[in-house]
């Protein structure tokens, strides 16, 4: 029964943070916009802030992860974002909240959120059997986009109710409540005996060696990198053009944003059977030509019966991107030793992420330079062009993991 329900109590930590996540995902560019009174620039700055610990600490996170237990690493992940979403409402109680000061949330944030991400990728084989992986990873990512689905709605209900300040206290407690569940795990795992000191380099270049040997990851990393990228601009871009050019109040806005889980919710349960029908390569393959068709449709999002354009195309591109998700984050788990799991795992996410603060600066200055509909057509287009490095690996329908 042990590891049930230690799979179990993962999976629904994993959901409460997400489902904090999204509120601040609504909560904190809206802090920005309404309560500070921020303009595209300042949006652009907190994106990226958001996102420079995947550039800074990315692949020493790895290594550091490789040398540590990984569950007490998910633990302090949480209590620290926590605490820091915390002295949110605090200053915005006592009139001392500044821009500065969610520059400062939004890195350490993004520097939890490194490091709980790279060990619960790599805590993942310690709790199920490997042959079990896409499974696995699906059920996760159900409870993860039921959390997408329900955040962003309720974190724009929360901003009308309490305040943009005071609505990142869902995140805050979504933080501390899965700290208690991650606490009450008790895998046991295998981590390789702590390397010698002085090695940290020599380890990082391991973990990206190996990913960049390996031809289906290394296409997934660019691929990746260039979707965060637009990822970073459509933080700049949605709020700007739906919130500020089309008049959206808060709670639609957000019910906009849960779209791309809908979809997902539906996907993410078809992963498993569809590697199993197709093989892992060719599910990559479909599920990636599909992200990319069905995502570009958003272009024509407009006043009016237009504004439903956003949500079904999202809906669509968020059912392939989920599949897609499952099944490259699952190849990645059988093929990696286990002795390089962080740094593979940080890895990828320092390829891809690293590229995330680009964006959001880039997003800062389409923003100055078109405005409201240019930013937000530049991160769609970008978004779903992103997955042709994938689409185009040669060979890539006949890939088999090992």
């Amino acid at each position: 029964m042990r590891p049930l329900e230690d799979f179990w109590r993962f999976v629904w930590a994993n959901g409460v943070t997400h489902l904090g996540t999204q509120v601040t995902v609504v909560a904190l560019p809206l802090t920005a916009v309404l309560t500070l009174e921020a303009g595209a620039f300042e949006l652009g700055l907190l994106s990226a802030a958001q996102m420079a610990a995947f550039l800074l600490i990315g692949l020493p996170a790895g290594a550091w992860v490789d040398r540590w237990p990984r569950r007490p690493v998910l633990v302090w992940s949480d209590l620290v974002r926590g605490l820091a979403l915390l002295t949110v409402p605090a200053a915005a109680w006592a009139g001392l909240l500044t821009l500065p000061h969610l520059y400062a949330v939004a890195l350490v944030l993004g520097a939890g959120t490194v490091f709980f991400d790279v060990a619960q990728m790599s805590f993942m084989p310690a709790i199920v059997p490997k042959d079990r992986l896409e499974r696995a990873n699906g059920r996760l990512e159900v409870t993860r986009q039921v959390s997408v689905l329900a955040g962003p709605g309720l974190g724009g209900w929360l901003v009308s109710a309490l305040t943009a300040p005071f609505a990142l206290l869902a995140d805050a407690v979504g933080y501390l409540a899965s700290a208690r569940l991650l606490s009450g795990i008790r895998a046991a795992e295998r981590p390789e005996p702590p390397p010698a000191r002085g090695r940290l380099r020599a380890e990082m270049r391991e973990g990206v060696a190996f990913v960049l040997r390996e031809p289906v990851l290394r296409r997934v990393a660019a691929g990746g990198a260039l979707t965060r990228v637009a990822l970073g601009i459509c933080a700049v871009g949605y709020p700007l053009y739906l919130v500020v050019d089309l008049r959206l109040d808060a709670v639609t806005y957000g019910l906009l944003l849960s779209a791309p889980a809908v979809g997902a919710l539906c996907g993410a349960p078809l992963a498993a059977r569809l590697t199993a029908s197709l093989g892992i390569g060719a599910t990559l393959y479909a599920s990636a030509a599909l992200t990319l068709a069905l995502g570009l449709p958003a272009l024509a999002t407009g006043p009016g019966w237009r504004l439903l354009i956003f949500p079904v195309a999202s809906a669509l591109a968020g059912a392939a991107a989920v599949v897609f998700n499952v099944a490259q984050l699952s190849y990645r788990q059988r093929i990696t030793p286990e002795r390089l799991l962080g740094r593979v795992n940080a890895s990828m996410r320092f390829l891809m992420w690293g590229a995330m603060p680009l964006g959001g600066l880039a997003g800062g200055a389409l923003g100055e330079w078109l405005g409201g509909y240019g930013v937000f057509a530049a991160g769609v287009a970008l978004l779903g062009l992103s997955y042709l490095a994938v689409v185009t690996t040669p060979g890539i329908r006949r890939v088999a993991a090992r």
